[in-house]
């Protein structure tokens, strides 16, 4: 595939400008840069998702017109989302022959079917029954039947965009094998991904994108992250994390006690002080996330107790938590934190738009004011200029959800995966906005399934497992070995 002068531009924004380049057949070709760099876009073109502006497409030399996804499929450019495109509620082999099914006089063949997907399995090794629900199977295994959907449809081009965003460690590595399986088929596999080593380890090709521009092309094999992230940024960045402060009080801002919601969690007991950044991790299903959202009011436990600013918490609702003080950055910003056809302002403000009406009026000037502060602040561009959040990148979107909890000046955030989804960059600005809000005095409560975050930014981490307190670990031990062995449900040394 060669592409040829694209260009795109949204709202009237430019997301790509002239992108010349070149992708060989039978490689993996990561595709890298910060959020906003115009990756995504550049993906949803080839797989023919987003129409460029100006620019040709080439596929063995043949100048392609690729209108929609299904026109793109019949030149063998297939896409696998980062949001999972997957019917839940229907089979597996339902799903890989969705709007590809076998029919013969207005008939399927599902005979025929069978075999086509007994033949997928076996040439590319995926163990997948073909009645299973879709909705049953883990992510993981869901990726890999949109895999088989597009190996099903001949594609000798498949875009993967970010796809171990979602995934824990070990599901992960499977898709790094199934990956390197298919170039060893003699596919083409172009990576679009945030986490630089894992484009290091898979890649033949890296291609780096910044505002739209390509800054270069080189190969994989010659490249380290920090010379990536000089590309990346145009500068050198110190990829640690800022130091960690220190508790401003000695009072628990948040004391839970014995809560349970089972069987999501049981008898949970810890607590938060003013200025200090405690972290919730274990295993997914352990129910990090779930806790959270009970102390926020988003879902009732049954029992327990939990104390705010040493009162008894009472809230029957997010609303009532949002009065209080207590700020939620939810696990998934798209489906539970963001209303992506509304602007950045109408997000960052629409929980407190109390503080800015009077006589049933809301003061605009007021509004814009108080949003482009927070907007300058969190280095997000063009604040107030309507443009829909769903437009923006994954980075800014999560800056956006931050910068709505500092329009109240929240007494307690809930962060829950905080960096999921975003580059290098914003991610290290948002560990160190994290560190400053920590230093300004706000309780922080933060859930991640990345063992780096844990480690580098927590004064102290409670590890779950199956919904209950594994092991509350302190400064002095709280080590990747510590956190996974309580994870695990494994004994320390000496126990």
């Amino acid at each position: 595939m060669e592409l040829q002068s694209i260009e795109k531009s949204f709202a009237g924004i430019h997301a790509l400008r002239g992108i010349d380049l070149g992708i060989r057949a039978g490689t993996i070709h990561g595709l890298i840069g910060e959020n906003g760099a115009g990756k995504s876009t550049l993906g949803r073109i080839i797989a023919g998702a987003t129409t460029p502006d100006l620019g040709r497409i080439l596929i063995d030399g043949k100048q392609v017109t690729l209108s929609g996804p299904r026109d793109a499929l019949r030149h063998g450019v297939g896409l696998v989302a980062q949001e999972l495109n997957v019917i839940p509620r229907m089979s597996v082999i339902d799903n890989v022959f969705l709007g590809n099914e076998l029919a013969r006089g207005g008939r399927l063949r599902l005979r025929s079917m069978r075999r086509r997907y007994a033949e997928l399995q076996e040439r590319y090794g995926f163990a997948v029954p073909a009645d299973t629900v879709v909705g049953s199977l883990r992510l993981v295994e869901q990726q890999k039947v949109e895999i088989l959907r597009t190996l099903a449809r001949d594609a000798e081009i498949i875009i993967m965009d970010e796809p171990t965003a979602a995934l824990p460690q070990n599901d992960a590595s499977t898709l790094f094998d199934i990956v390197r399986s298919l170039r060893q088929r003699g596919k083409t596999i172009i990576y679009v991904s945030h986490f630089l080593n894992e484009v290091l380890a898979m890649a033949d090709f890296v291609t780096v994108l910044k505002d739209g521009h390509l800054i270069d092309t080189s190969p994989a094999a010659g490249e380290t992250p920090r010379t990536l992230v000089r590309k990346m940024l145009g500068q050198e960045m110190d990829l640690a994390f800022p130091a960690k402060t220190s508790p401003v009080g000695s009072h628990p801002v948040l004391q839970v006690e014995g809560l349970s919601r089972a069987p999501a969690f049981q008898d949970v007991s810890f607590s938060v002080l003013p200025g200090e950044i405690v972290g919730l991790a274990g295993l997914v299903g352990s129910g990090r996330t779930e806790l959270g959202r009970a102390i926020y009011g988003a879902d009732r436990f049954t029992s327990g107790s939990v104390r705010f600013n040493g009162e008894a918490l009472k809230v029957s609702s997010p609303k009532d938590a949002i009065k209080l003080g207590i700020g939620l950055v939810p696990e998934s910003r798209k489906d539970q934190g963001l209303m992506l056809s509304m602007d950045i302002m109408d997000n960052m403000t629409m929980p407190h738009l109390g503080s800015y009406t009077r006589a049933g009026l809301i003061n605009e000037p007021g509004r814009k004011a108080a949003t482009s502060r927070v907007a300058q602040r969190l280095k997000i561009m063009r604040p107030v200029s309507g443009l829909p959040v769903r437009l923006l990148s994954g980075g800014n979107q999560q800056k956006v959800l931050l910068g709505r909890w500092m329009m109240r000046n929240a007494k307690l955030l809930i962060i829950d995966e905080p960096t999921r989804g975003v580059d290098v960059g914003a991610k290290q600005a948002i560990y160190v906005f994290l560190n400053e809000l920590a230093q300004q005095g706000m309780a922080i409560l933060l859930i991640s399934s990345e063992m780096e975050e844990i480690l580098g930014l927590c004064n102290r981490a409670v590890v779950m497992r199956e919904g209950r307190v594994s092991r509350q670990l302190m400064a002095g031990n709280l080590t990747e070995d510590s956190v996974r062995r309580a994870a695990f449900g494994m004994q320390e040394d000496g126990e």
